[in-house]
């Protein structure tokens, strides 16, 4: 049997971590194109550039806010005229999604620095490009994955705690997609099955939010840096997006695209809908009890949706649900990749259950 696993290039975290960029920019080009976002053209520039000096040479443009082939084109073009060889992405997924896409056309490296840590979407060979109006358009699928990503906890510490708590979510799905995958042998995104180093990973990023979560909270609510933090830092960015892409996905974001087809979910990050995707995926696989209890206690602690009603669902109708379980066994869906039989029906029993479980545990 052929397996697959993919890595970025280097992954490079910790407490002022964006200082290495004077060492790391001069390392894989001449002069640097950052691609900052908003917030972080005004709040993270300014001292970068302080501390770059004249070490080293950037120009430095203000992210558009979407991730669209207008967008790429635009920045592409102004990195070009300035003559610049390496691109480096600052911001949340759109910013970094767009800063992978420009390097990728450009064929020069990338540098990722993501300033919050929501997804393990910093990770991953895979731009969503959007239309200008929000709607996805398509899937860039990159040959290789970033050559650098560069986590600065200082700054993520410093971002609202429920961005953080939305990543745990993100991550939380793993190791059960990865887990479903290998039983299935099924296909990972690289279109071939994972490896042992893969699922073992997965595992140890579902280990690491239930030892850490909690106080990785509590002190990114404190916009402090302890231990708690990186660790879960890094199965958010790293654990996460190594075991979602060589490991397999499977219910947890299938459920996530049913429920993004229902306008009042559009108010919630990926990773709070993914998390109620995992809980609906342990009645649909028929997990145990224990393991039942032990992720719904996960999420209650750390504050991630258990019942339809948080994402903002309350009173939804049978025909909405039947909707997103429709949707979420569509043919080309990762649901299929699940070692137990599915359809509509089931996946719908399935919601049903894991929200009567979050009320009850509530009441």
């Amino acid at each position: 049997m052929m397996t697959t696993t993919i890595f970025p290039g280097r992954y490079i975290q910790g407490y002022n971590a964006i200082q290495r960029l004077q060492k790391l920019i001069p390392r894989y080009g001449t002069r640097g194109f950052l691609i900052c976002s908003p917030s972080a053209f005004e709040n993270v520039l300014p001292s970068l550039r302080e501390s770059l000096g004249d070490k080293v040479d950037i120009v430095a443009e203000k992210f558009g806010r979407q991730c669209s082939d207008e967008e790429i084109t635009r920045l592409s073009e102004i990195a070009q005229q300035e003559k610049c060889d390496i691109v480096v992405g600052i911001g949340g997924g759109k910013t970094l999604d767009t800063a992978k896409a420009v390097a990728h056309g450009m064929k020069v490296p990338v540098c990722i620095v993501p300033t919050i840590a929501s997804t393990d979407a910093p990770c991953s060979a895979l731009s969503v490009i959007y239309r200008p109006n929000g709607q996805i358009k398509r899937f860039l699928m990159l040959p290789k994955n970033p050559d650098i990503i560069l986590v600065d906890t200082k700054i993520i510490a410093e971002a609202p705690v429920r961005l953080l708590v939305a990543g745990m979510g993100d991550a939380l799905a793993t190791w059960f997609e990865a887990e479903s995958c290998m039983v299935k042998h099924a296909r990972n995104m690289t279109g071939m099955t994972g490896s042992m180093t893969a699922y073992t990973l997965a595992h140890l990023c579902y280990e690491t939010l239930l030892d850490h979560g909690v106080a990785a909270k509590t002190a990114c609510e404190n916009n402090v840096v302890i231990p708690a933090l990186e660790h879960v830092v890094e199965a958010n960015t790293l654990l996460s997006g190594i075991g979602f892409e060589s490991g397999g996905l499977a219910t947890a974001h299938a459920i996530h695209d049913g429920l993004n087809a229902l306008d009042a979910t559009h108010a919630y990050y990926h990773g709070e809908k993914v998390a109620f995707g995992t809980l609906t995926s342990l009645f649909l696989t028929d997990k145990p009890t224990e393991i039942i209890d032990e992720v719904f206690s996960f999420c209650e602690s750390v504050g991630l949706p258990t019942t339809l009603a948080e994402l903002g669902l309350e009173g939804v109708s049978r025909d909405d649900l039947m909707k997103v379980a429709t949707i979420a066994c569509s043919e080309k869906e990762t649901i299929h990749n699940e070692p137990t039989p599915v359809s509509p029906d089931l996946v719908y029993a399935a919601l049903v259950t894991a929200d009567a479980e979050g009320k009850r545990r509530q009441g």
